[in-house]
């Protein structure tokens, strides 16, 4: 059995990046599932004079021992103009600046979703490009496009996309597991 830290890169109380998430953990079965509210740890916008001055946040700090303790990562990166948040980004940040390979050793499914029709693809591809600098291995990742018009009442209604969530799932509990 493996411990798999989830969180979302929202920062909106409604994130359908969370409901999805919610969703996609649910199915798991066999591991330990710890889901993380990044919220829950605030902190100020990324400045290196706020570096230098006072050190790296202790909730960064947290948030990488979180990381740490975990052998690999469910990740909903959601998209404001056609990237990861600011909200995300900033946390990316000050991990990367806490330690610069904080993803080191991590095996990640990446997932994301938006009310069109590209699912969030520009912060997906964005997130899976820059996890690999920080030593991620971004094993599958999942676009669902139109979340509305495909989820409902915390399900999948798209029967394609509900396989390609089942397909995307197994191999990602291959590849923890190997």
């Amino acid at each position: 059995m493996k411990k798999i830290l989830a969180f979302a890169g929202s920062n909106s109380s409604t994130s359908i990046n969370q409901r999805l998430l919610d969703h996609i953990t649910g199915r798991i079965q066999g591991h330990e599932i710890k889901m993380l509210q990044l919220t829950n740890f605030p902190l100020p916008v990324y400045d290196e004079d706020i570096e230098r001055e006072s050190g790296i946040p202790m909730n960064a700090k947290i948030i990488h021992n979180h990381i740490r303790d975990h052998d690999a990562l469910i990740i909903a990166v959601n998209e404001h103009n056609g990237t990861a948040s600011a909200f995300f980004k900033n946390i990316i940040d000050w991990l990367s600046r806490n330690q610069k390979n904080f993803l080191e050793g991590k095996k990640i499914l990446l997932v994301s979703t938006s009310p069109g029709k590209r699912g969030a693809k520009g912060s997906l591809d964005y997130c899976r490009d820059i996890f690999g600098r920080f030593g991620g291995d971004v094993i599958e990742s999942f676009s669902f496009p139109s979340f509305q018009d495909n989820f409902e009442d915390a399900k999948v209604t798209n029967e394609v996309l509900d396989m390609g969530i089942e397909d995307v799932l197994t191999t990602f509990a291959h590849q923890i597991e190997a």
